[in-house]
């Protein structure tokens, strides 16, 4: 098999002998990822409206800090999942890549150990999430001021709640598909 990708659904794209389940996470990350993208877009037009809303007019626009700073958050815990879902999240494997050379049964086993590790955390960040949501949700928490511009902290909390939630079930098949020889990471 080397490096060769599994054949893909002529339909889907994805590679054939996927699950439902599988396929409807595939899909899910990249209509998360796909918001990412268009928040980030969203951003750059907003920023753009206020720099020169400031340098031509003198009027700013209200709330901009406010909104870059939620956005990002919602951005990463958006477009993760699918950095892990294709293998592009960033870590050091020059020494993984020496141990699976040389032992592929020792190299699966420490993946799956930075897998279960990478549940675990983002497990951790749900369940010390899901209070905050529950806390912003019941007191209308928001950032900025009254009067001038407000944005409510729920849809931030629910974004990392979701994507924490997806990186750990993209986690939990890295682990599945490793240990039956499937590449999920290869779609």
């Amino acid at each position: 098999m080397g490096n060769q990708s599994p054949p893909k659904d002529a339909n889907t794209g994805l590679a054939s002998g996927i699950g439902t389940v599988e396929k409807w996470i595939w899909h899910l990350t990249r209509a998360m990822n796909i918001v990412g993208s268009l928040l980030i877009l969203g951003l750059v037009v907003l920023i753009g409206l206020d720099v020169g809303g400031r340098n031509l007019f003198g009027q700013p626009l209200s709330g901009v800090p406010e909104m870059v700073g939620l956005s990002i958050i919602v951005i990463v815990f958006l477009q993760a999942p699918q950095a892990l879902q294709m293998g592009r999240m960033t870590r050091s494997d020059t020494l993984l890549n020496v141990l699976i050379a040389r032992s592929p049964l020792a190299g699966r086993v420490v993946e799956t150990i930075f897998d279960l590790l990478g549940m675990l955390v983002f497990g951790i960040i749900i369940y010390g999430s899901w209070p905050m949501l529950q806390k912003a949700w019941m007191r209308d928490e928001f950032v900025g001021a009254i009067g001038d511009f407000t944005a409510p902290v729920w849809p931030v909390r629910i974004a990392v709640i979701l994507g924490s939630a997806l990186l750990t079930i993209n986690f939990a098949l890295h682990i599945v598909n490793r240990w039956k020889g499937a590449r999920y990471d290869a779609f």
